[in-house]
């Protein structure tokens, strides 16, 4: 007798028909025609069952601040650093969890049950850090959060940044964070690497950096934090985010620095949303889309995951909390249409970033934690071109979330009355 049994069920590797046993919160059983019962039960009725989504890269004390104090009107990164500047000296804790609270309701109803924030450091106050903190705690029986301590401003730029930092992570931030190019000089932004791993190490902490996120293809501090990697022993615990550089850099260049990246083992995290929205700004024709070289980094074997970044804050005007919006655009600016090509950006929403932030129990193998996510879809490649409803979503065998399926209505004399675009139009790859 199990908790929940999810029927007939199609699984991201391309099974179908699978049932899957819960009990204790954990998956028990994968197999076809389970021969149980449960205290519940969910026909999945021929859609995809996928581990939850993963955000690994996210700014959650900035989130739904949208028109705070104003619109950013030139749409630029830079703008957008100086709108948060001004408002982070007077914002709250309990506005900061209010509206991080009412994004997590919004995570969970996109199936989105694990996300990695980084918190800004640069006000002395550290009031974002508590805010932050006490939101960790508030979500942790439905979603869990990741904190990174991220000095904005610059680790050596802004004054007390140093000490601010070193603060956060005693308080309880789980990553230690940096921005090398933004530091006054590109020797600030190498020693910011340096000083910022050696601090990991000494802690027993991951480390994940905005790194490169500029047009200019000297802005190379990837190179500096594979390096320091190696150098401290952090292979497979740091992560670089952005690195948009890699877009405008040579190919002769590039061809040495991947390497050098696989060697350490970094994790990669691009933000497609937000990549392409800020990156180009001082072009006009052509125009530079600034995501980093997706396909060439997964090729050469690098743990590739996708981050949303922002939601409706003075960066970006926009956002869901939806991860399939942003593999739907990575397929577009990555070029990456065909069919392996999508199952490896699904992944990348889902695995590759569980990778990166170290989730244990993730997935749907017999054992893992029973969080899992129903679609109204059939695959996974239907799941990013559709975006479609969550159907349920279940933390720990518990269903936290349901969406009616979408489902038009026709008044066409001789066509259905009722059409269903998650199944009944499935190409036949």
């Amino acid at each position: 007798m199990f908790d929940l049994i999810v029927r007939n069920a199609n699984l991201p590797d391309g099974r179908t028909g699978v049932d899957i046993g819960i009990d204790g919160g954990r998956i028990v059983a994968v197999e076809r025609i389970l021969q149980a019962q449960a205290a519940e039960e969910i026909d999945a009725t021929g859609r995809l069952v996928s581990p939850p989504f993963v955000d690994p890269h996210f700014h959650m004390d900035a989130t739904l601040s949208l028109g705070l104090p104003r619109m950013n009107v030139s749409g630029t990164l830079l703008e957008g650093i100086a709108l948060w500047g001004g408002l982070r000296p007077i914002v709250t804790r309990e506005e900061l969890v209010d509206r991080a609270l009412r994004y997590c309701d919004l995570a969970v109803t996109q199936g989105l049950l694990f996300i990695r924030s980084h918190v800004d450091t640069s006000d002395p106050r550290l009031v974002t850090v508590e805010a932050m903190i006490e939101v960790r705690e508030r979500v942790a029986p439905y979603i869990d959060l990741q904190l990174v301590a991220f000095p904005q401003d610059g680790y050596y730029r802004s004054p007390g940044a140093i000490d601010a930092l070193n603060r956060a992570l005693d308080m309880g931030v789980d990553i230690v964070g940096g921005i090398p190019h933004f530091e006054r000089t590109m020797d600030d932004g190498t020693a910011s690497v340096e000083a910022l791993c050696r601090i990991a190490a000494d802690r027993g902490l991951p480390v994940d950096m905005h790194c490169d996120e500029t047009d200019d293809p000297l802005s190379r501090h990837i190179e500096t934090l594979a390096a320091q990697t190696i150098r401290f022993g952090l292979q497979g615990r740091v992560a670089g985010s952005h690195l948009t550089s890699m877009h405008s850099m040579d190919n002769y260049y590039v061809s040495k620095l991947i390497p050098l990246m696989a060697e350490a083992e970094i994790n990669v995290i691009p933000n497609p949303l937000i990549n392409i929205m800020l990156q180009g700004r001082h072009d006009t024709y052509p125009k530079r889309r600034g995501m980093t070289r997706v396909r060439e980094l997964m090729d050469a074997g690098l743990n590739v995951s996708f981050g949303h970044d922002c939601v409706m804050d003075p960066w970006y005007s926009m956002g869901s909390g939806d991860m399939l919006e942003v593999g739907h655009m990575a397929i577009h600016v990555a070029q990456m249409a065909g069919i392996d090509d999508k199952k490896r950006i699904f992944d990348a929403l889902t695995v590759n970033s569980a990778k990166t932030m170290g989730l244990a129990g993730y997935g749907l193998e017999k054992g893992c934690n029973a969080d899992l996510v129903i679609l109204q879809a059939s695959d996974t490649l239907e799941a990013l071109r559709l975006k479609p409803n969550r159907l349920a979503v279940i933390r720990r065998g518990k269903v936290v979330a349901r969406s009616a399926p979408r489902i038009g209505e026709l008044f066409l004399d001789g066509r259905p009355a009722r059409i269903d675009g998650g199944l009944d139009y499935i190409p036949r790859y």
